[in-house]
C-alpha cells in the first residue's frame, strides 16, 4: 500500500516538475529526457539487474540447498537460535530461517553483495511460510528486513575498489566511518522496531549479544586502526573476503559429503527455484525503477538539494556536506544512481578531497531502500507492508546524519 502512494507520487511531481520547467523556463527537452529515462530504466532493469540476477540467484540458492540438505543451515540456527529467538519471537526455534537470515546478514556484513541477496530472498520466502496473514508483513519480516537494510559492513570492498580506481593515496581511509555509520544505523533499525514490537533489548540474552557484537565491532577498528597498515588493510580485506566467498560453498559441499547426499542434484534443485525467483521479481523492479528515473530525471533530486542548501546557508554553519546530500536522498531510491553520484563526485572533486571521502562514507552507509521493500515483499506476494519503510528510513537518516559527523571527524 505504501509503496503504491509512493509510485503515484513519484509519477505526479515528476510531470508536475516537468511542466513547470516546459512552461516557465522553456526547457524543450524536458519530457523527450525523461521518456527516454524510463525506456533506459525499463531496459535496465531487466538486463542489468534481473538478468544477472538469475545466474547470481541459481548458484547460491543451489549452494543453499546443499547447506539445508547438510545440516549447516540448522547448525548456524541452533547457533544463533537464543539471540534471533527473542528478536523473533515468531519463528519456532531451529526453523532453517534463522540461518537463512544469520548467512544473509553475515554476507552482508563482509561485503559479499552477490550471496546476501540470494540468502536474503530465501529468508523472506521462509518467513512468509510462517506468516498467517499472507497479505500483509509479518513482525519477523519487518525486524529481518530492517537489519539487512541497514547495512551493517565491517568490509566496504566495492567502496575501496573504486576510490583505489581513482587513484586515491589512500583508498581505505574509509574503513572506519564506514563501520561507525553502518552500525549506528543498524542500531537505531534495531531500537524502532524492538519499540513498536515490544521486544525487551533489555534481556539478559540480547543485552549480552549486543554487548558481545559491539565489543567484537570495537577490537576490529582498533585492531585494524593500529596494527595494520593502509596497504595492509585493502590486501587483507579483499583477500578474506573472497576467501568467505569460496569458504561457503566448499564448507556445504564437504558437509554434503559428509551426509551422503547427492552433492550436484541438491545444486541442481536449489539452482532451479533461483530462476524462479528472478523472472518472478522483473515486473516489481521495472515498476519501482521507472518511477524511480522519472523522479531523478525530472530534476526533482537537485532541487531538493538546492533547498537544503539555501535553508543551511542561512545559519552560521559549514555547509560542504550539503554538496553530497543528493547521494544520500537518491541511495534510498536506486543504487546505481547514487552510485553515478558519488563516482562524479570522486572523479570532479578528488577521491582525497573533503567532498570525495563524504561522497564514499555517505554511499557506503545508507542503502536502497524503496528497492529492497519491492524486491523482498514483491518475492512474497506482500502487499501491506505497515511501518517497514518509516522504520528503514529511520535508520538511513541515523546512518546519514552519522556518516556526515564522522566525516568531518576524520576528514574535515
Amino acid at each position: 500500500m505504501v509503496l503504491n502512494y509512493i509510485w503515484i507520487i513519484f509519477f505526479l511531481i515528476a510531470f508536475i516538475i516537468g511542466l513547470i520547467r516546459l512552461i516557465f523556463f522553456g526547457d524543450t527537452d524536458i519530457f523527450r529526457m525523461m521518456a527516454e529515462g524510463t525506456f533506459e530504466s525499463a531496459q535496465s532493469s531487466v538486463m542489468t539487474i534481473a538478468l544477472p540476477l538469475v545466474g547470481i540467484m541459481s548458484m547460491w540458492l543451489g549452494i543453499m540447498k546443499i547447506g539445508e540438505k547438510a545440516g549447516a543451515v540448522n547448525l548456524l540456527s541452533r547457533i544463533v537460535g537464543p539471540f534471533f529467538n527473542k528478536l523473533f519471537p515468531e519463528v519456532p526455534k531451529n526453523h532453517p530461517a534463522v540461518g537463512q537470515m544469520m548467512l544473509n546478514f553475515s554476507a552482508n556484513l563482509l561485503g559479499l553483495d552477490n550471496a546476501a541477496t540470494p540468502f536474503g530472498l530465501k529468508s523472506m520466502e521462509s518467513l512468509q511460510e510462517l506468516n498467517k496473514d499472507k497479505d500483509t508483513a509479518s513482525n519477523s519480516q519487518i525486524m529481518f528486513l530492517v537489519l539487512h537494510a541497514s547495512g551493517l559492513t565491517i568490509l566496504p570492498i566495492a567502496i575501496i575498489a573504486q576510490r583505489a580506481i581513482f587513484h586515491s593515496k589512500d583508498p581505505t581511509d574509509i574503513f572506519i566511518p564506514c563501520i561507525v555509520a553502518t552500525y549506528v544505523a543498524t542500531l537505531a533499525g534495531l531500537l524502532v522496531v524492538s519499540i513498536k514490537q515490544k521486544i525487551n533489548l533489555f534481556d539478559k540474552v540480547v543485552l549480552s549479544w549486543l554487548i558481545g557484537i559491539t565489543a567484537f565491532m570495537g577490537l576490529l577498528v582498533w585492531y585494524f586502526a593500529y596494527f595494520l597498515d593502509k596497504a595492509q588493510i585493502s590486501a587483507y580485506s579483499g583477500v578474506f573476503s573472497n576467501f568467505i566467498y569460496l569458504a561457503i560453498p566448499v564448507i556445504f559441499i564437504l558437509g554434503g559429503i559428509r551426509k551422503k547426499i547427492n552433492v550436484f542434484e541438491a545444486f541442481i534443485e536449489g539452482a532451479k527455484e533461483g530462476f524462479e525467483v528472478s523472472i518472478k521479481i522483473i515486473p516489481y523492479l521495472v515498476g519501482l525503477l521507472v518511477a524511480v528515473s522519472l523522479f531523478r530525471t525530472s530534476g526533482a533530486l537537485t532541487y531538493l538539494g538546492d533547498g537544503f542548501k539555501w535553508i543551511f546557508g542561512h545559519f552560521n554553519m559549514d555547509t560542504r556536506f550539503v554538496d553530497v546530500l543528493p547521494i544520500a536522498f537518491l541511495r534510498p531510491l536506486s543504487g546505481s544512481g547514487a552510485r553515478a553520484l558519488m563516482l562524479d563526485n570522486l572523479k570532479i572533486f578528488g577521491p582525497d578531497s573533503f567532498i570525495g571521502h563524504m561522497s564514499s562514507v555517505l554511499y557506503g552507509t545508507a542503502d536502497t531502500t524503496f528497492y529492497i521493500v519491492a524486491l523482498y515483499f514483491g518475492i512474497v506476494n506482500i502487499k501491506k507492508t505497515r511501518y517497514t519503510i518509516p522504520a528503514m528510513l529511520i535508520a538511513d537518516l541515523a546512518g546519514i546524519i552519522t556518516a556526515i559527523l564522522v566525516s568531518y571527524l576524520f576528514f574535515g
